[in-house]
Parts: C-alpha cells; structure tokens; sequence
C-alpha cells in the first residue's frame, strides 16, 4: 500500500507538471515563423494611417511562405491565397519569366565557436577552433568607425549572441512614394555604345603556355586563402591569417563567403561555390549580435552585390541558383527602410532594432559622397531582375541629387566635383519651427500618437547626430531600451528609456498636421556641402561614386543621358584642377589626382596635397571606360598615365608595394618635368631656410661660449696659482712652527742631575722618563704625514658651461629623414606604411589590359602580383602587412584579411591572365567592389 500510494502521488505530479507545460507553450514566444509587419499610407490620400500597433497585436508573417507584395492601402497586408498572380517581367535576354517574391527566413543563428548552429558548414570543412577566451563587457561596435577601420580587434567574435535574439522588422512607412509617383526604370532597346574591349587575336602558343602558368598560381593563392577562410573562419565575416581567428565587422552575415561567390565560379571552384551557396540559404539578415547598426555602403557593395552578380554569373533566370536572388531581396527589403526620410536619401548607418527603428529619419548633416552615391548600380541591377520599380527609383532621387548640385552654380568650389562631406538631411535649419501642437487638428494629435503599449512620439528632435533639442530626463527602469543618439544615431531624437510592454514612462510630445515631432518641418532643401566642405578628391570618401556614373550608364544601355553628362563634367574638373606629375629620378612620365583644399569657397583659393593614395588607383580605370564608352581619346590616354603612376609607385617601395597613403612633390609642368634634387631635398625639409638660420645662431652662440671659457679658464688659472701660493706659504709656516716645536721638546727632554757636580743620578720626574725614552725619529715621520697630507689636497675642479647643441644642417637632416624612413626618390613623406590587399591599382591594370591589349600590361600586372604574394602570405591566407618600405621577410602583418582580397584582388589578378571572353567589358560592368553585372542586350 506505501509503495502504492507513492506512485499515486508520481502520477498527480506529473499530470500537473503536463499541463503547466502546455500552458507555458501555448502562450510563448517560441514560434519563429512571425510574420514581419507590413503597414503603408495610402499613395492616392497620401495621408498616414494610423500608428503601428503593438507587437502583441500586430499580423505576422509565416516566414515560410513566401514574401507578401507591397501593399499601397493603410489596412493590413491580404492574406497570401489572396495574393494576385505575379507579374512578368524581361530577363536579361528579353524573356518573360515571374515575379520572384523571396521568403525572409530566420534561420537558427551560429554561436560563438562558429560551429553549431552555423550556416550550413560543409561536411568537408574542417572544425573552426574556439576563438580565444571572451572579453568581459564586450560590445559589438556601434558607430562607423570602422571604414576605415574599428580598430585592430573591432568586430572580432567574442561574445555569443544572447539568448534572446532581437530581428529587424519592417518598420511604419512614414514617407512612402505613391506608386504612380516612382521614377521608373528606363525601358526600351538599349542605345549603341562604342566597344570598350580590344579585338583580341589568337595567341601564340608561347604566350598561351605563360599565361596559363601565371593563371595557375594565382589560383593556387586563392584556394589557399578560401581554404582558410573555410577552416578558420567560416560563415563569419573576415579570417584573422597570422592567429588563425574570425572576426566580424559587417554584422557577421558571412562577408568574405557573400564577396567571393562570383570569384569561386569564375575560377572553376565550383564545389567550393556550391558549399558557400548551403551557407548563404541560411543567413539572417534581420538580425546580428555585433553591430547596433548596418554599414549600408559596405553592405550593399559586398553583400547585396556579391549575391546579384553570383546570381548573374551562373545564368540568372536561366541557372539553378535561385536562392541567390531570394536572398538579395530579402537584404534589399531591409535596406529600403534606410530611404525612409523627407527626401528619400538615405540614412546611411541603420540602427535596425525595433526599439531604435520606429521613429522617423533623416539623412545625415554629414554624409560621405562615396557612401551616398556608390548604390545605383546594385539597386538598378535588382530593378532589372525583378521589375519592381521601387528599387530603381530609390536611387534615381540620390542621382537627381547629385546632378542637381554639380548643375548649381557656385554650389562647389570646383564645379564638376564635390565637397568630401554632404549635408543630406534636406532641411534649412535656419527657418523658423512649424506649429506647435496647439494649432494642430485633434485628428493628427490622435494620429501622431502611436500606441501607448509600444512606444511614444519621441520629442527633442535634434538635426545632427550628437545631441538633442530638448532632452527630457527619465529614470530607467527595469527592461528598458534608449535610444540611441550619439554618432552614427540615425534616429535624429533623443528619448527617455521606454519599456517594451505597458504604458510609456512620460507623456507624448506635441505633434505637428503631420502626426510627426512638432519641430520636425523645415524648409527643404537639396544637397549642400557639410561637414569638411572644402576638400575635393578623388580619393576615400568620393571615388567610387564617380566611378558610378559611366557604369551605371551602361547598366541602363545608355537610355538616361545624365550619367553620361555627370561623368564629363567630373572627368573635366579632374583634368583641369586635380591632375598632377610627380618629378623622381628617372622623370616618370605618370599621372597623379590631388587632393584640393578651398577655404574661400571658390577655385580661386586652393591649396593642395600632393597625395598618392591606394584608393585614388581605380582612377586610370575609371577615364579609360569613360574614355571608350563616350569616345573620349584623351581620357584613355590619361588613363594609361594614371594607371601606369600606380605601377610606379608600386615599384619605388622596397617591398614592391604601394602605400596606403603617401606623397610626393608634383612637377611644375606636366610637360617639362626633369628631376632637380634640391628641390626634392626642399621639398622633404620645408624648413630649409629656419634651419640655415639655426645654424647661424648657432654659430653666434657657439663663438660666445668659446669667449667664455677662454675667461672662466684664464680666472681659473690665476685662482690655482694664488691657492698654491697660500699653500706654499701655510707649509713654509708649519714646518717653522714644527721645527721650533721639537726644538723645545729635545730641550725639555735635557737630564738635570741633583746632588755634588760630577754626581750622576736618575731624573725624578715620571714624565721627564717617559720624554726621554721618546727617539727623535717618532717625531720626524709625523711631520712627514703632515706634509704629505698637505700636498694631496685637491684643488677646487673648474665648471664649464654646456657647449650650445648643434641643429642639423638642411643636408643633414634630409640624408637622415631618407635613412630612418625609407624615403624612395621623389616621396616627400609615407603618412601611412601598410599595405591592406588592396584591389585598386590592379584594377587599372587589368582595364587597361582590356582596353588596349598591350601585353605589357599584363607584365607589370605579375610583378605586382609577385610582390604582394611574397610579403603578404601566411600558411592561412593573406595579411595586411605594416610597412611596405621594409625589404625583411617575413613582413610585419596584422593578422587581417579583408572580404575585398577574393572578391576583387585576386579576381583581377586572375581575370587578367584569363582569356578575354571570360568577362568581356563589353558584355558586363563590374560595380566598385568587382562584382559583374549583365549589361543588357
């Protein structure tokens, strides 16, 4: 009976232990198939709908459908048996084929050892080792430090993503573009552009042999640094090659697997391609635990274009990698959120959390030309495949922007090219506030107020990225989220911490008709110079949205002219204001762009630096497809010079490597240029002329302090002599004073006898016995102590004072700044050493290979290649190297092997030694990051 009721009472427990389990499973959060919600005004109102609701009530999406169309109403998305049949749409060859409509997934996330949980290792592939022990209070990087660079260990995996993983979901629309109102992508037969590839003949066997071996090795190079990257660091964004680690600086979405797609598959690693293609399947792009924001340049140049041009390359419609388009559009849904703003630029660092994501936009006052002017062609590329409009239109308003400025006249100092940094936000911030929620409708205050149980209008608008206008205090509480506003906050507000669930912790801030913050309306304006406004060049922070406009002339078959007429006038400007040669031994016949400084606004007012940057190399490629395409010989010949100024550089560094960043001393004439070594040896010592005039004081200062030793000298001199007379003269004294005194002891030592004369008797005095038993001698080696002792004594020493330091002459001091840092001929200063693969200079090489068919090309090309692989190998890959004036191997590396070594460096490497039918330029465009896309036919 005992044991009986024992397992009666098992039985209950376990039957209430079921159900509890039941319940908590019914009312979890476990389901991961939410539906993203969809919400969108009304495009023939153009009014707003009514706020978002909570995320408890919101519809959501099974992400195991596919993806529902966009909805131009403000109800609630139709349900998918609703759905119309999807449109068609032209292929790259003409014919129709249906609307892809890709499915968002959230796949299961890889954890912190980049093994469990990943995106589909290969059963091939090696078992990544454990990053090393975990950094306590990690955060992942939050700011866009990075482009450079988020320092030495920015990104690199060292904390595992929190239990609870927080996605990206599509936010309220608050600025939506009316269907009939996007701009739309140019149709119809494409315009005849004239060849840009040379008529390449057959080869002579010879030739073939020693191509094919050159082909060979850079292979060879690139399977050894996929094959790290495999081992090391796969489905993580970039392989660490010295440690053998990962990192993750781009969100941890596979970078250097999504770079190298296309790059696999034209080097005939097609099961390596196929691998990649398992790993890219489960990506999740609505969420990472690295990054508070997305970088969106760099996101759209690897990612979005490396899965395009992937899909492109293994035959688009016509291929059997469908995924790679589905997974480019589930990127490009997230990233058109970043267009969201009152002029439809975008933000440019997407804090994409749902807590951050709610609020209304605006550009940044400060964004980069590069950044905002490097998306047409992957956007139009998308547009093309798919037929929606949308995508294009995002990026046609930026390059309205951009023709609108560079047609404004005195809008740059140089008109054709534009300030490093824009203000983008298209608002005048010295206009007056609208109105204030007093003389706003109760319908747009009911409106603007967004549910209470989610989250509250957000007041303290501020224009720029730090700060806000009028920040409210709040205590936190338990559970909370603040937004962010600090650098690279993309919000524009500051608000207090706001719970997830329940009621907002302040009250809601006034609104404007609008529904929007009360001081959000301004007067609009275009893109204007921000930020480091005076600074033009053709270097980072500009060059790839120049080198946009020929190329997204020929993604469009030549139907929208103003690219054409963009790239004229920027090709002209940089002829005119920002070519130079550089003046060395040897008097290279090459051309360099510079960077140009105006401080009054105008072109007038300029002053340069004579700058030789990596980045600046893609030049010479860039004027020699703008020279074919628009028939341009001139620029083609520029090309070659600026092509051939990268090369140079290349072959001055003992390394056989370009710099990151370097300068030099341009000639007077481009024309007449011969080497003058004085005005190197001025160029490397601008202060020349203080120098001489160090020297002549110092030679002043010199002859006085000679003129004061020689007397400090001559008084020492007489002061000796006078001391040795005083010795002399106190030793004089003393042996007198000695001599006397032992005189009166011999005295006083005489016997003195008592008694008759002639009695002889014993003195009688104690002491009289004692002074007469004393030898004379005792007395006589005292005296010679004391004599001695004053002949040994020292003489007070003479203190000079410190001769002046010599400066160094002018002659001096440049044979030692050439030692110390490795200066080459006609360098001035090597600002920044290192060499971080970089594609750029190879990428004029190979264009002017294409361009031209001048073998000699591809000469210069294997040199290069030589060079980097000797300094930059490492049993793993590849490593950025530190100092490319350094002749030692092995090199000093820093363990970091950037996504653009496969995607681009290599490509072109290999490209160039590929036969030319293998990406014809006249077939295909390659956006910034090397990417190829189809031109159409």
């Amino acid at each position: 009976m005992l044991r009986l009721r024992r397992y009666r009472m098992l039985l209950v427990c376990a039957f209430v232990i079921t159900v509890l389990l039941y319940h908590v499973s019914k009312n979890s959060q476990w389901d991961h198939s939410s539906e993203l919600w969809h919400s969108k005004a009304d495009p023939h109102t153009q009014t707003k709908p009514k706020s978002p609701p909570p995320p408890a009530s919101r519809p959501e999406h099974d992400h195991d459908h596919e993806h529902e169309s966009e909805h131009q109403g403000g109800g609630q998305p139709q349900k998918s048996q609703h759905k119309p049949p999807p449109p068609t749409y032209p292929d790259s060859h003409g014919r129709p084929v249906p609307d892809p409509e890709p499915t968002i997934r959230i796949p299961q996330l890889k954890t912190a050892d980049g093994v469990k949980g990943g995106y589909g290792l290969p059963t091939n592939a090696a078992l990544p080792p454990k990053p090393a022990a975990t950094v306590p209070d990690r955060k992942p990087p939050s700011n866009h430090d990075e482009y450079q660079n988020h320092g030495e260990n920015a990104g690199m995996q060292v904390d595992a993503p929190t239990p609870t993983t927080v996605h990206w979901q599509k936010p309220y629309e608050w600025f939506p573009v009316p269907e009939e109102s996007l701009i739309m992508l140019p149709t119809g037969k494409p315009k005849s552009i004239p060849a840009v590839q040379f008529a390449f003949g057959e080869e002579s066997p010879a030739a073939k042999e020693k191509r094919e071996l050159r082909l060979a090795k850079v292979k060879v190079e690139a399977q050894r640094a996929w094959s790290g990257y495999k081992e090391f660091a796969w489905t993580h964004d970039e392989l660490m090659p010295v440690s053998n680690k990962s990192k993750d600086p781009f969100c941890g979405w596979a970078a250097t697997l999504v770079d190298s797609l296309d790059t696999l598959w034209l080097m005939g690693l097609k099961d390596e391609f196929d691998d990649a293609v398992k790993a890219v399947k489960e990506i999740d792009f609505t969420t990472t635990p690295y990054r508070e924001d997305i970088p969106v340049f760099e996101t759209i140049i690897r990612y979005l274009g490396g899965l395009i041009a992937a899909y492109d390359v293994t035959g688009a419609h016509n291929g059997k990698y469908r995924v790679l388009l589905d997974k480019a559009l589930e990127l490009a849904e997230i990233l058109m959120s970043v267009f969201d703003t009152p002029n439809r630029l975008p933000i440019l660092y997407y804090n994409w959390k749902p807590a951050f994501n709610v609020n209304p936009k605006r550009a940044s006052t400060g964004s980069g030309v590069a950044e905002l002017g490097t998306m047409s062609m992957e956007f139009t590329r998308l547009a093309q495949l798919t037929g929606k409009d949308k995508y294009y239109d995002a990026i046609a308003r930026i390059t309205d922007a951009f023709e609108e400025l560079q047609n404004t006249e005195g809008a740059t100092a140089i008109p054709g090219i534009f300030p490093q940094q824009l203000d983008a936000s298209g608002c005048n911030r010295t206009a007056p506030l609208p109105s204030t929620l007093e003389n706003s409708s109760e319908a747009a205050q009911k409106q603007a107020i967004v549910d209470d149980d989610m989250w509250r209008a957000p007041r303290g608008y501020s224009n720029t990225y730090g700060g806000a206008a009028d920040d409210i205090e709040t205590n936190a509480q338990p559970g909370a989220q603040t937004a962010d506003t600090g650098p690279g906050s993309n919000t524009g507000f500051h608000r207090g911490p706001q719970k997830r669930d329940g009621l907002p912790n302040s009250a809601p801030a006034p609104v404007n008709a609008k529904g929007l913050p009360a001081d959000w309306e301004c007067v609009p304006q275009g893109l204007t110079g921000g930020g480091w406004g005076g600074s033009y060049s053709m270097g980072g922070s500009q060059d790839s949205a120049y080198e946009y406009f020929p190329k997204q002339y020929l993604m469009l078959g030549g139907l929208e002219p103003k690219y054409r007429t963009m790239h004229e006038k920027t090709a002209d400007a940089v002829k005119e204001h920002l070519l130079f040669r550089p003046m060395a031994e040897g008097d290279p016949d090459v051309l360099f762009s510079a960077k140009a400084f105006s401080t009054g606004g105008t072109a007038g007012k300029m002053s340069y630096e004579w700058e030789v940057t990596h980045l600046t190399c893609f030049l010479g490629g860039m004027f020699g497809l703008g020279g074919k395409i628009f028939d341009r010989p001139e620029d083609v010949e520029v090309g070659k010079k600026l092509t051939d100024g990268c090369v140079w550089a290349y072959e001055s560094m003992p390394a056989g490597v370009m710099p990151e960043h370097s300068t030099v001393l341009p000639c007077k004439k481009p024309d007449d240029c011969q080497f003058d070594k004085a005005a190197w040896y001025a160029s490397l010592d601008p202060n020349a002329e203080h120098r001489e005039s160090q020297m002549a004081d110092y030679y002043t200062r010199l002859a006085e302090w000679k003129e004061q030793v020689e007397e400090l000298k001559k008084q020492d001199t007489e002061r000796r002599q006078a001391e040795e007379r005083k010795r002399q003269a106190e030793a004089v004294q003393k042996a007198a004073e000695d001599e006397e005194r032992m005189r009166r002891l011999v005295d006083n030592t005489t016997p003195v006898y008592e008694g008759t004369p002639g009695q002889k008797s014993e003195p009688s005095s104690p002491e009289l016995k004692q002074k007469d038993t004393l030898p004379a001698t005792g007395f006589q080696r005292r005296d010679q102590r004391d004599l001695d002792a004053s002949n040994q004594k020292p003489m007070s020493e003479l203190v000079l004072p410190p001769a002046p330091d010599k400066p160094l002459t002018h002659q001096e001091y440049v044979a030692q700044r050439l030692e110390n840092e490795n200066i080459p001929s006609g360098f001035v200063t090597l600002n920044d050493k290192r060499y971080i693969l970089r594609p750029e200079a190879i990428e004029s090489v190979w264009y002017m290979y294409r361009i031209t068919g001048d073998p000699s090309w591809q000469e210069k090309g294997w040199r290069m290649f030589e060079a980097v692989v000797r300094t930059t190998q490492t049993d793993a890959g590849h490593s950025a190297i530190r100092d490319v004036t350094s002749k030692e191997l092995p090199a000093d590396k820093e363990d970091s092997m950037e996504s653009f070594w496969l995607a681009e460096t290599l490509k072109y490497f290999y490209l160039l030694f590929e036969t030319p039918d293998v990406l014809s330029l006249d077939e295909w465009v390659l956006n910034t990051e090397a990417h190829p896309f189809r031109r159409p036919t």
